[in-house]
Formats: structure tokens, sequence, C-alpha cells
């Protein structure tokens, strides 16, 4: 009798500790999407935004992590042989109007950057002598438009993004100001942009511009009209082609193909041409400005201003 009271008692143990691990197990199970979801929508917009290809593709490119070489020197206080800015993420703010099952967002990005100049004080050097790094920090905005999809208690699965702007920013002022991008795309079509956070491309169906879509290998020709307080021709460059690690990244500098003095100032324009590469993806065209004398020159401060464009190469 004492042998099937104590059979009895430990399969009755058993049984509790199944059912207790159970409703454990269903426990954990049953909140473990609460703990790792964003609690709020401007929060679960931010998240959006992040995963968004379309958006991310902007730092990789932004971000030129070493200088990176152009051709030719002319004479000044020093001459570069390489340039390249590495940038850092310090900050990001999404601030969001609510209007029905609409939301406007604004995505501003802070990044700690170093230009870094690969040069030589001798102008009859032929390779650089010393690198001369300048601290700076860019601000970069983007608009984006969310559109209410569902209602759950779950603000990420309630939201999605209907269109972004274009990026546009860095260390503003009013000695260089890029006044006017236009596009001309493999396919026949032509962008022109006069204000990048009032450009918007559609993410899906919608009556926004689509994303510009390229087929590999295929060149891109963009046209720049750009105000500068110097004579002297700017050094604006273009970065692309690099994915979100980093890798194919390329770099090109605008040529000059006008400059007509204009108030205090001159109105120039520029142009370069860039070839999409083989890889399928989401990717960004970085345009940034910056007068002549904070490359050739050791000393003056960085003052720059950038505009971003993606686009989509397809298979």
């Amino acid at each position: 009798m004492k042998s099937q009271l104590s059979l009895l008692a430990r399969f009755f143990s058993i049984v509790m500790l199944a059912v207790f691990a159970l409703f454990i197990g269903c426990k954990e199970s049953s909140i473990e999407p609460e703990s790792t979801e964003p609690t709020t929508d401007t929060e679960a917009m931010l998240k959006l935004a992040e995963e968004d290809s379309a958006v991310a593709s902007f730092e990789p490119s932004y971000n030129e992590e070493d200088a990176m070489s152009f051709l030719g020197k002319t004479e000044a206080e020093i001459y570069p042989f390489k340039v390249g800015h590495r940038v850092r993420l310090v900050n990001r703010n999404l601030s969001v109007d609510f209007v029905g099952d609409t939301a406007y967002g604004t995505l501003t990005k802070t990044f700690e950057g170093t230009l870094i100049i690969a040069a030589s004080y001798n102008s009859g050097a032929t390779q650089p002598d010393t690198v001369v790094k300048k601290p700076f920090t860019s601000v970069i905005t983007k608009k984006i438009i969310f559109v209410r999809r569902d209602s759950t208690r779950f603000p990420y699965r309630n939201w999605k993004i209907a269109a972004i702007s274009l990026p546009e920013g860095g260390v503003l002022s009013q000695n260089i100001d890029i006044k006017k991008l236009t596009a001309f795309l493999p396919n026949g079509d032509t962008l022109v942009i006069n204000s990048p956070n009032s450009y918007f491309l559609s993410r899906g169906w919608g009556w926004w511009r689509q994303l510009p879509i390229i087929s590999k290998n295929q060149p891109t020709t963009i046209k720049l009209e750009v105000y500068s307080a110097y004579a002297d021709t700017d050094f604006v460059t273009l970065t692309y082609g690099a994915d979100i690690k980093g890798f194919h990244r390329a770099k090109k500098r605008f040529v000059m193909t006008s400059s007509v003095p204009s108030g205090n100032g001159y109105d120039k324009t520029y142009e370069q041409t860039y070839t999409s590469h083989q890889f399928v993806g989401h990717y960004h065209a970085i345009i940034n400005a910056l007068p002549k004398q904070v490359i050739y020159d050791d000393a003056t401060l960085v003052e720059s201003e950038t505009w971003g464009m993606p686009y989509f190469i397809k298979p």
C-alpha cells in the first residue's frame, strides 16, 4: 500500500512540475512580443525608419571611412593628395505631427566627424608627407510620412512608411549653398530637386514620385547649381555605391562647367557622371560641397552642404 501511495505521489509531483513548466513557458511566450517591441507610436516610427532600406542606405556612403584619392593638384598653402571624412552618429531624434491616420515626421541625425586631408606643404612633392585632420559636427534631416494600417496595442504593427524625402544638411554656412540638383537617369527620366526635404519618394504605391530604379552598370549624370562666396573652384564631390556594410564605395569630384558673378559671390554649375555597379540593392548618391580653402588651407574650419539621392539597382 505504501509503495502504491509513493508511486502516486511521485506521479502527482511529475504532473505538477510539467504543468508548472508549461505555465511558465506560455507566460514567457505571451509577453515576449511586448518586451521587444516599441511601446509608443514615435518609438515604433523611429524603428520603422531605421529598418527602411532606402533610409538606412544614406550613412554607408556618407561615412567615407578614410581619405579617398582625387586627381590633380593646384598651388595653395597645402597640396592635397587624398581627401575624405569619417563620421560617427551621436544623436538621432524623430519629431512627429499626427493628423488623423497620417503622421509627418522629421528625422534629425547629428554626426561628429573628422575631415582627413593627406597632403604636403611642398608643391613639388609626389607623395603626401602630412595628414591634416579637421573636426566638425554635421546635422542631416529627412522628412518621413507614415500612415496608419491598424489599431492594435502594438504600435510597431500599426504604422507603415508611405514616403520619404531626400536628406539634406551638413556644416551649414552662407558661403556655400547647393541650389538645385538635376539627375538624368539611364531610363530617360529627369529628377529636378530644389529642396531635398520637400522632395518625396514613395515607399510602395502612392502619388509621390517612385524611388529611382537603375539597371546594373548604367550611367547617371548629375548637374548641380551652387552658390559660392568664393571665386575659386569649390571642392564638390559625389560618393556613391556603398552597401549597408560600406563595401563598394566610390567617389568622384565634380567638374565646374560655368561660374557667373552673382551679388557678393558666384553662381556655379558642376557636373559629374557615375555608373551603377552590379550589386542589387538600395544605395545613396551623396553630394558634398565645400569651399576650396577648407581643403587647401590647413587652418580653415569645415563648412559644407550635403544632399543625398537614394536609388535602387535592379537585377
